[in-house]
């Protein structure tokens, strides 16, 4: 009977997303599985999952929360909230955590030298951590979760692999060559996932790691102490100022640290702010401010942008 069932289930693809008659259900050793009349299946636990894995966490930002945030449990979209969730609402701190008891390990996505770092970038939004490798390299589950999306992105991620955590958290691994996961599948940390590569929009093989909450990016580097290879804290809390890619990180790592072992300084934009009148209150230059934020001297600077300055 194992012999039957893995060999029809390796004869037919996992299951999409319009409407199926179902033909039949058999029995597996990893649950209950719907075979559909167009070939394709699933496992029976799947057929009404909504992707809640914390109640306590979707109560508090979605539904009818003072948030309300929207968290859907979608295969085929980046971002199932369409980008629509606000997280400057969040006017309170939030406690959660990045591991507990239950569920207690973080493995490397992958152990390369840090290429890239969240922030700005070339005057846009960098939001995630490009992870040097080779194409072909093992890129692994970061925590243990259910991976929600796992296909081609037209965006510019290439080949993406999206894992939900049991935190609310949400971890995008991008660029791929190849997928190594199928959706609705539940992986533990340290799983290969996929294979490194250079697909979507990207200049060379690397990783591109993002940490997502309700689909609003964070500085990887608060949870993750990528030098060392560990969780910086078991304890994440949440607060609206740190989703913004121009704000201080909460932490002092080696990479705010400036080449005379300083720390670096940072300026947000005010009204009547210039880089002529930012170079003479930091005793720096305008082509100096520009190579610090991929910026050019002609560059508009918006009211509330954070400008690194030394």
């Amino acid at each position: 009977m194992k012999t039957k069932l893995f060999l029809l289930l390796a004869c037919i693809a996992p299951a999409a997303l319009w409407a199926q008659n179902i033909m039949d259900t058999i029995k597996s050793e990893n649950g209950d599985v719907v075979i559909y009349d167009d070939r394709t299946w699933e496992y029976l636990e799947d057929l009404n999952f909504d992707g809640v894995l914390n109640d306590e966490i979707y109560s508090m930002f979605c539904e009818d929360s003072l948030y309300n945030f929207v968290q859907t449990w979608d295969n085929e979209v980046c971002y199932t909230s369409n980008k629509k969730n606000d997280p400057s609402k969040i006017k309170d701190t939030v406690w959660t955590c990045v591991l507990d008891s239950s569920y207690n390990t973080f493995v490397m996505p992958f152990d390369g030298k840090i290429t890239s770092r969240y922030g700005y970038r070339r005057g846009r939004y960098h939001n995630g951590i490009d992870i040097d490798l080779v194409t072909g390299d093992t890129v692994y589950a970061a925590f243990d979760g259910k991976v929600r999306y796992a296909k081609y992105n037209p965006e510019g991620f290439g080949n993406l692999v999206i894992i939900r955590h049991y935190n609310g958290l949400e971890t995008f691994y991008a660029h791929l060559s190849k997928h190594l996961v199928a959706p609705n599948t539940w992986v533990k940390a340290g799983d290969p996932i996929g294979l490194g590569g250079n697909t979507g929009h990207s200049y060379g093989s690397h990783l591109h790691f993002e940490v997502r909450f309700f689909d609003a990016p964070m500085n990887p580097e608060e949870i993750i102490d990528f030098k060392n290879k560990v969780v910086r804290d078991q304890n994440l809390f949440i607060y609206g100022s740190l989703f913004r890619p121009g704000a201080e990180p909460s932490f002092l790592a080696d990479s705010d640290l400036n080449i005379n072992g300083e720390a670096k300084k940072y300026h947000k934009i005010r009204s009547g702010d210039t880089l002529g009148h930012l170079a003479s209150k930091y005793h720096t230059s305008v082509s100096a401010l520009c190579r610090l934020n991929g910026i050019r001297p002609t560059t508009t600077l918006k009211i509330g942008r954070t400008l690194r300055v030394k």
